[in-house]
């Protein structure tokens, strides 16, 4: 039997960290629990209505935040307050597929695309790796804006 599961992020800033990976994504971030969001309706305006009537003290408005797939396929992502900063490589990783299909220069010139659209969101880049057939067809390392190493596909 396979289980559902979510993907969770430590995070200084999860609402910022949530924000971009929604961007990266094309994920939503869910309204809160029992509210019903009219269409159009900004969820993160929402979430700061439901905390403020629910007496939520203002430092803990930020403690956590969740996106959501709108199609309802792939896993949820879950950002959690911590208060230390990232200080070491990730164990595990996000590969973004953003050329899946493509080989050569046309995956290379679409990994670059989407590489550069990630760095006006926020991201750093790290290096670039060429493909290397048969084991590689290439792919971009990058950081998210709290130093999270992340590849694009």
């Amino acid at each position: 039997m396979s289980r559902d599961f979510q993907v969770t992020f430590d995070a200084r800033d999860p609402k910022a960290l949530s924000t971009f990976w929604r961007d990266v994504l094309g994920y939503v971030h869910p309204g809160p629990p029992g509210v019903t969001l009219p269409e159009g309706a900004d969820p993160l305006a929402a979430w700061d209505d439901f905390l403020e009537q629910n007496n939520v003290p203002a430092e803990r408005r930020n403690a956590a935040s969740a996106l959501e797939d709108p199609e309802g396929k792939r896993p949820r992502l879950f950002f959690q307050q911590v208060p230390e900063d990232k200080v070491a490589k990730n164990r595990v990783h996000l590969d973004v597929r953003a050329a899946p299909g493509l080989q050569g220069d046309e995956r290379m010139a679409a990994l670059e695309a989407e590489c550069d659209r990630l760095v006006a969101l926020g991201a750093k880049r790290v290096s670039r790796s060429e493909p290397d057939l048969p084991l590689s067809y290439g792919f971009i390392v990058m950081t998210d804006p709290e130093g999270n190493e992340f590849c694009l596909d």
